[in-house]
């Protein structure tokens, strides 16, 4: 890869922050996922490569194209990212969230890790080769999506219901969340490679009651009885559990660090992480939060019917157990609505592309070593999943030391590192050239 290339990912960054692409989780009030479509278009236009743009709705527009490959009977590789991002309050940042600014080595703005660092290094590379008419092993599947941050309906859901044709013959995919690195020391440097992800469960609880006046003796009271039941699963620590990939990542980080971390006790071996600790220690149980509560119209009047929302992620596997330990806790009386379900998924950390990963790394960070991790939220692999598509988190970034990633993610001051970009967009080239 050239060097023009290698800096042009840092003005293509800067220009997609620029696009306002908030999901409210509302279709009347989300914006700019057609416009981040259209400016993705009109860069491959620049050097002519052929897409197909998609709307699940209007003015929410998904974006794929594929590059041939050398070898078109070896299975294509999908490469993907979502164009939405989550809202920023302008007044709780220090720089404007959609201003695209560059202060400090770093590219300020809401998307910066979440994804529209990827999504710039994804059409970097593929126009570094377009213009160098260079041809990748296998075929190449680009997928821009919108909706990945309320739940994929209008994204790679859509895409997958509706044009599951536009993936034929992809085996293996990359995406979000994996491929950056936690400093261990000044020669080594962890790159965590998302194998797993938590399943998506949210529900809706409903109680009912008989309805009164506020000033009468009531025993009867749906607030009263969803409150009960919300403070007993807000208070709730499921079991642990160690699944396969939380195995294997205490294994390698175990023997990277050069300390004692007992898998069967992971919730010691967590301690001992640092930086990395909040990340990994949401996927050694099932969790359940409560994030919303709706009840009454009237402050004298005791309403019938109350309700609230449980943000659930489930483990692997842990789907059918979490839901029956749920339904012990809240009794029997509370109504459970599925308002969103996805399953958890996970796949092997190994075999020629994770291989292809770790050179990749090492050829640009010699102190990289790979380890795979279970990540906790979601993400839009577990559409491409539901399509047979192995599907990994690898979108490369070496972070400074003393940054703290993880808090990035739909957080305040979301930034992302411009020699970072640099590093990842040679990283991603690498792999795809060599897998």
């Amino acid at each position: 890869m050239n060097t023009t290339a290698a800096a042009e990912v840092t003005s293509i960054c800067r220009d997609l922050l620029r696009i306002d692409t908030t999901n409210t989780g509302d279709p009347e009030t989300t914006v700019g996922e057609r416009v981040a479509a259209e400016y993705v278009a009109a860069k491959l236009d620049e050097v002519g490569i052929e897409y197909e743009v998609h709307e699940s709705a209007p003015k929410r527009a998904n974006l794929i194209a594929r590059i041939p490959g050398a070898d078109r009977t070896r299975g294509a590789l999908l490469v993907h990212g979502h164009l939405d991002v989550v809202p920023a309050d302008a007044s709780e940042w220090s720089v404007p969230p959609f201003a695209g600014e560059e202060k400090d080595g770093f590219l300020w703005g809401r998307g910066a890790i979440d994804m529209k660092d990827f999504d710039a290094m994804m059409l970097a590379v593929v126009r570094d080769w377009k213009r160098t008419g260079y041809v990748p092993p296998r075929d190449i599947v680009l997928a821009y999506t919108a909706d990945e941050e309320a739940g994929m309906e209008y994204g790679s859901q859509f895409l997958v219901k509706k044009h599951r044709d536009l993936f034929e013959g992809c085996t293996e995919a990359i995406g979000e969340v994996g491929g950056y690195s936690y400093t261990v020391n000044d020669n080594m440097r962890l790159y965590l490679v998302q194998t797993a992800e938590k399943g998506l469960n949210w529900l809706r609880l409903h109680a009912t009651g008989r309805p009164g006046h506020g000033s009468f003796i009531h025993d009867d009271n749906a607030v009263t009885a969803l409150s009960e039941a919300v403070a007993a699963v807000g208070r709730h620590r499921f079991p642990v559990v160690v699944t396969p990939t939380v195995r294997r990542f205490l294994q390698e980080v175990s023997d990277a660090l050069g300390i004692d971390l007992d898998p069967d006790d992971p919730e010691l071996a967590v301690s001992k992480l640092g930086p990395i600790a909040n990340l990994i220690g949401a996927t050694i149980r099932n969790t359940a939060n409560p994030t919303r509560l709706q009840a009454g119209y009237k402050d004298n009047v005791i309403p019938g019917r109350a309700s609230a929302t449980i943000d659930c992620r489930t483990l692997p596997g842990e789907a059918e157990s979490f839901l029956a330990e749920l339904r012990d806790l809240i009794g029997p009386d509370i109504e459970i609505e599925h308002i969103q379900q996805q399953p958890a998924v996970e796949t092997e950390f190994g075999g020629a592309l994770v291989d292809a990963m770790g050179a990749a790394l090492r050829a640009e960070d010699p102190g990289a070593r790979t380890v795979p991790y279970l990540m906790s939220g979601g993400t839009d692999a577990k559409a491409f999943a539901t399509l047979g598509i192995n599907c990994f988190g690898f979108a490369p970034l070496r972070l400074p030391p003393d940054l703290n990633f993880a808090a990035l993610f739909h957080g305040i001051d979301e930034r992302v590192p411009v020699e970072g970009l640099e590093f990842g967009v040679r990283v991603l080239d690498r792999l795809l050239r060599n897998s």
